[in-house]
């Protein structure tokens, strides 16, 4: 019973690591493009860029758990994972139309922004998600 129940585990191992990867790698090219260091500002207190960071991480895991729940194999995961970080990157870029200044109030510790590109981050990976199962 205990041996067939870990038959998964080589896959389990597989896919987790491909995830916490795409995750790092995520959180390396998004605090990269945005004009401001989340960790430094986390590092200073600063709630807001926690709530847009944690959000927008939280956007990018619900799509790479749909890749990972429905691809065939790694590499398609993989290449799921990559699609959804663009998604990301393009919420980003899309929450700051309405919000020109919406770095430089994360940066100076506004919440309300910072909530409205966590949300927009969220909600574009709440409706990626389904996608990635056609």
């Amino acid at each position: 019973m205990v041996m067939q129940s870990l038959q998964g585990l080589p896959a389990f191992i597989a896919y987790f690591c491909l995830t916490v990867v795409a995750v790092v790698a995520f959180l390396l090219i998004y605090t990269r493009i945005t004009p401001y260091s989340e960790f430094e500002l986390i590092r200073k207190n600063v709630v807001g860029a926690a709530i847009a960071l944690g959000l927008s991480m939280l956007g990018f895991a619900l799509p790479l758990a749909s890749a990972v729940a429905h691809t065939a194999d790694l590499v398609d995961c993989a290449i799921w994972a990559v699609i959804a970080l663009i998604v990301q990157l393009i919420a980003f870029y899309a929450a700051r139309i309405p919000v020109p200044d919406l770095s430089g109030r994360i940066a100076a510790g506004d919440l309300a922004p910072a909530i409205w590109l966590g949300l927009a981050s969220l909600t574009a990976g709440l409706m990626s998600a389904p996608s990635m199962t056609l």
